[in-house]
């Protein structure tokens, strides 16, 4: 039995009516199934947007610096698809790290200097070097690896596991999206909200995204004029307009919308109580980073994604822009591996300290890695990389995934999976696994035919499991 057709079965046995389970789904009351027993109830997502270095951070490659220079040998490259900003370069320089790699805890797992507080969490990661993706530009590639499609239209994860499992929060959405600008100077790429949209699923499981600035979420305040009493007698009414208008109709999208003004409604009181910080000790808002005083900020988001983890958020998804280093890359992905390294390993720390970890799953990482030769000159002290979906280095935490391991292995340029390769469609399996949904299952009827977040692929690595 798929998932849809257990959901059917699920309604007619339990009497409830379709709206009526709309309406519970979005008040809090989850009555979605599980597949099998999992192992986490909750995501959060750290997106690394623009593609980090793999080479730089995770994949240490000590070789390249005897090559450093010298062309990259044609064979490596093979038949490679390459973007439009070096495939018709001429030469293509082998380009070694210039930061130090070191390895640290029990699992010996090399990473670089430019993340030492990572570095000391090791033995709490599942580090993964052999990721792969067909997407090569940012935007199929993150809309890839976040709906299982390079092109727009489809749910995304977090709209998926929403779908799912439902909310465990009464007073707070599913989904929660979070946006952080890097400390490098680089033009924004683009961050479309249909990245956490629903696609065809119901609006009501599309991401809810929290500001920086003003009000958290647009129009939570009520105007001056409008009390909470007056506002309450409002949605009573147009409530009970939208009920007759789903008498008439039956579109339950019009359910939906009710539920979605009662989510807003109680959301008057529970965002401002989920983003008043100042009640955390000083000793766990240092732990955070300077950084985290500042509203918007990567590390003021990571605490954050911990309060919301304890309140029964879903999924918690934060991006934070600024990878796209073509140029400037020594100087540039200092600057954003300060800006994530210790909040990070704060998180971790902070989920485990609270017994959150072993529930929830952190996965940090971007679309794709980057070249192991040069964009452009080649200079001593400074040099880009292009865009490489080929391989790259992606870890996770806690949710029942294996601590302590290096998974997955690379040829001496980073450039070709050598071992255990891991598609974007597999890992979204494996997360859902861990999360008690089976990826060939989980499914909705759409257009004629039944989608899913890993379309007609994917595998659960068995291997990244503890």
């Amino acid at each position: 039995m798929d998932f849809t057709a257990g959901r059917r079965q699920f309604l007619r046995g339990s009497g409830l009516s379709l709206g009526g389970v709309a309406l519970a789904a979005l008040s809090g009351d989850a009555r979605a199934l599980s597949h099998i027993a999992p192992k986490a109830r909750r995501v959060i997502y750290l997106f690394m947007h623009g593609g980090p270095s793999q080479l730089d951070l995770l994949d240490h490659k000590p070789g390249l610096k005897r090559l450093h220079g010298q062309e990259i040998p044609a064979s490596v490259i093979g038949e490679q698809r390459l973007t439009g900003m070096t495939s018709a370069q001429k030469s293509k320089p082998v380009t070694a790290s210039l930061f130090k790699f070191a390895r640290h805890g029990r699992s010996g797992a090399w990473v670089s200097e430019l993340l030492p507080r990572t570095a000391k969490m090791v033995d709490e990661l599942c580090i993964i070097r052999s990721m792969h993706t067909e997407a090569i530009n940012h935007d199929p590639a993150v809309t890839f690896l976040q709906t299982g499609h390079q092109q727009p239209g489809r749910p995304s994860f977090g709209a998926w596991l929403s779908y799912g499992l439902g909310c465990e929060s009464q007073d707070l959405p599913a989904f929660v999206v979070m946006v952080s600008r890097g400390s490098a100077a680089r033009p924004a790429d683009p961050l479309y909200a249909r990245l956490w949209g629903s696609g065809f699923l119901p609006s009501n499981h599309q991401g809810v995204s929290l500001r920086s600035s003003g009000d958290p979420v647009l129009y939570l305040s009520n105007p001056r004029e409008v009390d909470r009493a007056a506002r309450r007698d409002q949605l009573d009414v147009i409530a009970a307009l939208n009920r007759r208008q789903f008498e008439q109709h039956q579109d339950p999208e019009t359910l939906t919308r009710i539920a979605q003004y009662e989510m807003a409604f109680r959301m008057q009181s529970s965002v401002p109580e989920l983003t008043a910080v100042h009640g955390e000790s000083e000793a766990t808002l240092d732990s955070y980073g300077p950084q985290v005083r500042q509203p918007g900020s990567f590390a003021a988001n990571c605490l954050l994604a911990r309060r919301m983890a304890e309140r029964g958020v879903r999924f918690i998804q934060l991006y934070h822009r600024g990878w796209d280093q073509h140029y400037n890359l020594p100087s540039d992905l200092r600057l954003q591996c300060g800006d994530i390294d210790q909040p990070c390993a704060a998180l971790i720390r902070d989920l485990k300290q609270r017994g959150l970890l072993e529930e929830t799953l952190v996965v940090w990482g971007g679309e794709f890695g980057r070249t192991s030769y040069s964009q452009g000159k080649l200079e001593p002290a400074n040099h880009g990389r292009d865009h490489h979906g080929r391989c790259f280095s992606l870890w996770l935490a806690g949710g029942g995934v294996k601590p302590g391991l290096v998974f997955g292995e690379t040829d001496d340029f980073s450039f070709n999976i050598v071992r255990d390769p891991v598609h974007v469609h597999d890992l979204n399996a494996t997360l859902l696994h861990q999360l008690g949904l089976d990826h060939e299952r989980l499914t909705y009827r759409f257009q004629g035919r039944d989608y899913r977040l890993t379309d007609v692929h994917g595998r659960v690595v068995k291997g990244l499991l503890a």
